[in-house]
């Protein structure tokens, strides 16, 4: 199969284009160039900037399939269904879970109301973001119906994440001693494995497969408390969970959510991705994998997550309390 892949250098894309190339399929990247340029070398690379429009080295070539991974506003959609026409038979749109509407409990499925597109404004932010992608699907599934495959993965993990939601608590895990953990421990907790998000999209493509498909795991309920835990597992330390009440939060810590919003944001059903072919790795295995990376690149300072000194000052609090 000849799949063509918007992006496909960095985080998730790159995971997709490992998987698509184990798999003996012929791929072809469209990208600017300037995020691992030699990354992939025996792959076929064709250069444009989707933020100025440029599409001119789509202008020739067929592909059996087009995974966008890079696509965050509806003109980038657009404008990339308009150079690609008809030349690729379908178009898989890597979108989000964040384009469902408040409200649906848990369990809420692809089915689930999706918020208002947003047409007006390409700033990408809290608020943005999930009307954004919602714009996006739109403007796929006016232009390729039936050949368009929508894929909403929720929060991902693995080697190479730029989000560093589980690296934070594999590197916390593994320092091992007090570790603070706020609001609920019984939270649940949704992620998936990049790779595994791979798999689903590569295996979508080999059948020829449209629709829209939830992509989260694992396989069974996990709460914050055993997230952590996991972690330590993965890393081999030893941790004693210090449980902070929420008030008391002086930073953001990754996957924790506000009281009850984690009834839709991690509670999604995704059985539909999963009796199509979705792996789910165990945590501890994508948890030894993350901490294995992470050392690798020399545990650079991470996006989220609070400092050591304000993880001091609550272990404090709560030791005067």
């Amino acid at each position: 199969m000849r799949i063509l892949v918007l992006g496909g250098t960095s985080f998730v894309g790159r995971a997709i284009v490992e998987d698509a190339l184990q798999a003996g399929h012929e791929v072809t990247l469209f990208n600017r160039g300037r995020s691992a340029p030699d990354l992939f070398p025996r792959t076929k690379r064709l250069l444009g900037d989707r933020d100025e429009g440029d599409y001119a080295s789509l202008a020739e070539g067929t592909w059996d399939a087009v995974v966008d991974v890079s696509g965050f506003v509806p003109r980038h959609v657009r404008q990339a269904t308009g150079a690609l026409d008809d030349r690729v038979g379908r178009y898989l749109f890597v979108s989000s879970n964040a384009v469902y509407a408040p409200g649906p409990g848990p369990g809420a499925d692809e089915s689930a109301p999706v918020r208002a597109p947003e047409w007006n404004t390409e700033e990408i932010g809290r608020h943005t973001y999930g009307p954004l992608k919602a714009a996006c699907e739109q403007e796929l599934g006016s232009r390729y119906g039936s050949r368009a495959t929508v894929v909403r993965p929720g929060v991902l993990a693995g080697p190479h994440d730029n989000g560093d939601h589980l690296t934070y608590w594999v590197r916390r895990a593994a320092k091992g001693g007090k570790v603070v953990l706020p609001g609920d421990p019984g939270q649940p907790v949704q992620l998936l494995d990049a790779r595994d998000l791979a798999r689903l999209v590569v295996r979508l493509l080999e059948d020829d497969r449209g629709g829209v498909f939830n992509a989260t795991g694992p396989a069974e309920p996990l709460t914050l408390v055993e997230m952590l835990r996991t972690c330590a597992e993965a890393a081999g330390s030893e941790i004693d969970i210090v449980l902070v009440p929420q008030e008391t939060i002086m930073a953001s810590f990754p996957l924790v959510r506000p009281d009850r919003v984690w009834e839709q944001t991690f509670q999604r059903d995704f059985s539909r991705a999963r009796e199509a072919g979705l792996p789910l790795r165990p945590l501890v295995t994508t948890a030894a994998d993350v901490l294995a990376w992470d050392r690798e690149r020399g545990e650079p300072p991470l996006a989220v997550g609070p400092s050591a000194e304000i993880e001091r000052t609550l272990l404090s609090f709560v030791q005067r309390h």
